[in-house]
């Protein structure tokens, strides 16, 4: 299997069907505009493909899990414009772009996250109305928790509550775990909803659990020794706003061993759950990318 083109594969198909989402809502040009603005702004896709692979890998249908990974995108993109503002993380730039509130403003950066999140789950009801299966209703149910407060909401009050705090291992993970972790082990457990093989959700569970740790591990390292052209964004930011770190608690070097060590459990487990190599590949692009 060529990986790169799979990969690519599956980021012009979600795209497509983005563009298809968006382009036919009756609403303010303004607010359509702001969010694909950062819809479009270069995302990787690595939520929706892991829901996808997943559902492929168990035999699932790509027509009945396609609107649902791309609301999973819908809400990762809200996130981000909302972490991006002033009262946040107060970022500039996004992938190599001005952020969403430099160039609409404030007010409509929290607007176009709103209507990203709104969309979302109205995009989820539609295919539950159409479907009419126990199983959309199911995934649904574990997008909201995943991106709710016990999830990437509960994460990022846990972040903004510490930062400039000294916080231990165990609230670390927890923040990590909820913040960035939920909303993937989210993408892979749906995707096996879909599939209707409910028997593997603990293994996907455990896989998503493993790369969502590897994955934020990795990206506290790039805040630190990542290059700014190919991150889109300036680095050194998490040690300047004081922010709790894998690399502030355990040092750089640990931080890259932990990263390896949580990579290769996920692709133990990824070859449970595909035989193609394709999310086995997938993990360790994720663990050695530079942006």
């Amino acid at each position: 299997m060529d990986f790169k083109k799979a990969l690519k594969d599956k980021q012009q198909l979600i795209n497509k069907r983005l563009e298809e989402l968006l382009s036919y809502v009756d609403a303010p040009q303004i607010i359509i505009e702001a969010m694909k603005y950062s819809l479009f702004a270069g995302g990787k896709r690595i939520r929706p493909i892991l829901c996808i692979a997943v559902c492929e890998a168990l035999e699932g249908n790509l027509e009945d899990v396609l609107d649902i990974a791309c609301s999973i995108e819908m809400i990762h993109t809200y996130s981000l414009i909302h972490d991006d503002l002033p009262a946040m993380d107060n970022d500039d730039y996004r992938r190599g772009k001005l952020t969403n509130h430099k160039v609409y403003g404030d007010a409509i950066a929290i607007l176009a996250g709103d209507g990203l999140l709104n969309y979302a789950f109205e995009t989820l009801l539609k295919v539950i109305k159409r479907k009419n299966d126990k199983r959309f209703v199911d995934a649904a149910f574990e997008i909201a928790k995943a991106s709710g407060i016990t999830g990437m909401i509960g994460g990022q009050v846990i972040d903004i509550t510490n930062v400039g705090n000294i916080i231990d291992e165990n609230l670390l993970v927890s923040m990590h775990e909820r913040k960035t972790g939920k909303l993937i082990e989210a993408s892979c457990n749906v995707g096996a909803i879909i599939a209707n093989r409910y028997e593997y959700l603990e293994i996907t569970r455990e896989y998503s659990k493993n790369l969502g740790v590897a994955f934020q591990i990795v990206d506290d390292i790039l805040d630190v020794i990542g290059d700014e052209k190919k991150l889109g964004k300036s680095v050194g930011k998490d040690a300047k706003n004081n922010k709790p770190t894998y690399v502030t608690l355990y040092g750089l070097e640990k931080s890259r061993e932990l990263a390896k060590e949580f990579s290769l459990k996920a692709v133990e487990l990824a070859n449970k759950i595909d035989n193609t190599g394709f999310l086995k590949d997938l993990t360790k692009y994720l663990l050695n990318r530079e942006s």
